[in-house]
């Protein structure tokens, strides 16, 4: 079941049995944006998050090879239909004190870019705008992945 509201992502819940059918899931999500969305991933490493923002980055115009987990830089700016920020926390502690290393309040200014952050649950409680989107990663190894979409507050 999947649902679209106005200004939004589809929402729902997928299976993907091949990295390639989680590159393609974000391709439509990227097909979806038109700025100022800010899409928290979770899952465990090797789930295939960096698989997702790669498929978003092609939608959004943008030479997937260019677009790798910023682990140790912890943001990446790129330019494409859409400014993209692609910000990993999983270095960093959980709480403000992450979303401050990445600068993220001076990110959220640009209201019309999209903004990707890795391992968004160490955000924790931080305080994001109405346009955030939830996506869930279950599985990894071999495993099929169980991709899930919600808006925040969902």
């Amino acid at each position: 079941m999947t649902t679209a509201t106005p200004q939004s992502i589809t929402t729902g819940e997928w299976i993907s049995f091949h990295e390639r059918e989680t590159f393609d899931l974000g391709v439509r999500i990227g097909e979806q944006l038109s700025g100022g969305e800010i899409i928290l991933l979770n899952g465990p490493l090797g789930a295939g998050k960096t698989v997702l923002v790669k498929g978003i980055a092609h939608a959004l115009g943008l030479d997937e090879e260019d677009v790798t987990s910023p682990s140790f830089t912890l943001v990446n700016p790129h330019q494409g239909r859409l400014l993209t920020y692609h910000i990993d926390l999983y270095r960093l502690d959980e709480g403000a004190s992450a979303a401050h290393a990445v600068d993220l309040d001076e990110i959220l200014t640009d209201e019309t870019a999209v903004v990707i952050i890795e391992w968004g649950e160490r955000l924790g409680s931080y305080p994001l705008p109405a346009s955030v989107w939830r996506v869930g990663i279950s599985g990894d190894g071999d495993e099929p992945r169980k991709i899930s979409i919600s808006a925040a507050g969902h």
